[in-house]
């Protein structure tokens, strides 16, 4: 008998066609789960944002039709001294806040990092305040710094000192959120520094001591140059969360006494929910974001510039 010929199998044009299919359909299925939050996404972020920028070149009330301005809102901005009140006041907190919330950070991160008793404890109590909302901070202080009866002009009488206006003072009011910013914001900077801390190589502090440097050499020389990296994200953090402040002087002084605590988004909400101008808020708006484009721009070019960002070019 001859041998039975063997069978041809005809290619399978519908295996090879399944995982393109399948792929369509895993697509199909990713889309249909996050189109939901790209839509949101897009009408809360996006399309405010562009409304907004055009909003900027209009004369508007939020209530009647708008009309074209151009450039004339702008031009308005620099020759406004209450919007160049609340620029030298926003300048003023930022250029006194973020230092003082990164140095009692660094400096609390350092000692909380050693071994000692209740040392949870203690990183617990310091990151509370940071928790708290901004709001309960307010009326908190509000009470603590009431000129008549609140607790600091108490303590301070005991000790010998006289009656401080704080909030209601137009030389103290912003001075004393400042105060209240660090006390609240030095927490988180301590957190982050904790961590860094955690990762700074053994090796190098070992080697260091086993030369000779002191603790303060140390620290110069081998924990600072570590820390860079972090530090410059705290600083770009804490200037980001330092130029938008808003809610905590909307609770306490509401930009007063005499405008002296009117900080820029206080100004744009002033502007846009309170007079009614919001095409002259929308360009104040637009002035603080570029100013947030430009701080951001200026600090990421320090990095790269820095010590650390020439060891790293030099690596590669």
């Amino acid at each position: 008998m001859p041998p039975p010929t063997p069978l041809t199998l005809a290619p399978d044009v519908t295996g090879a066609r399944s995982p393109y299919r399948r792929r369509r359909r895993e697509s199909a299925t990713a889309w249909a789960f996050v189109s939901p939050s790209v839509l949101v996404i897009l009408g809360l972020s996006i399309v405010p944002v562009l409304w907004s920028l055009m909003l900027s070149f209009q004369f508007s009330d939020l209530l009647t039709p708008s009309r074209w301005a151009g450039l004339e809102n702008y031009r308005q901005l620099s020759h406004d001294p209450q919007f160049a009140q609340a620029v030298r006041n926003t300048l003023l907190y930022t250029a006194l806040y973020v230092p003082l919330s990164i140095v009692l950070g660094l400096a609390l991160a350092l000692v909380l990092n050693r071994r000692m008793t209740f040392t949870g404890l203690y990183r617990t109590l310091i990151f509370v305040p940071f928790v708290i909302s901004a709001t309960a901070q307010g009326v908190l202080f509000s009470f603590i710094l009431d000129p008549e009866f609140g607790a600091a002009n108490s303590l301070l009488h005991r000790i010998g000192v006289g009656p401080q206006g704080f909030l209601s003072d137009p030389g103290q009011a912003l001075f004393a959120l400042v105060a209240v910013s660090v006390w609240s914001g030095t927490g988180f900077c301590v957190v982050i520094y904790l961590a860094a801390l955690q990762d700074v190589p053994k090796e190098l502090t070992e080697a260091a001591t086993l030369d000779g440097a002191a603790g303060r050499q140390i620290l110069r020389h081998v924990t600072l140059p570590t820390l860079a990296p972090v530090s410059v994200f705290l600083v770009l953090w804490q200037t980001i969360n330092a130029l938008q402040v808003f809610d905590l002087v909307y609770v306490t002084t509401r930009g007063g006494p005499l405008g002296s605590t009117t900080v820029i988004v206080y100004f744009i909400w002033e502007q846009a929910f309170k007079n009614f101008t919001a095409g002259y808020g929308a360009a104040a708006a637009y002035v603080l974001a570029v100013a947030l484009l430009l701080a951001t721009a200026g600090l990421r070019l320090a990095r790269r510039r820095g010590p650390a960002g020439r060891i790293k070019g030099a690596g590669a």
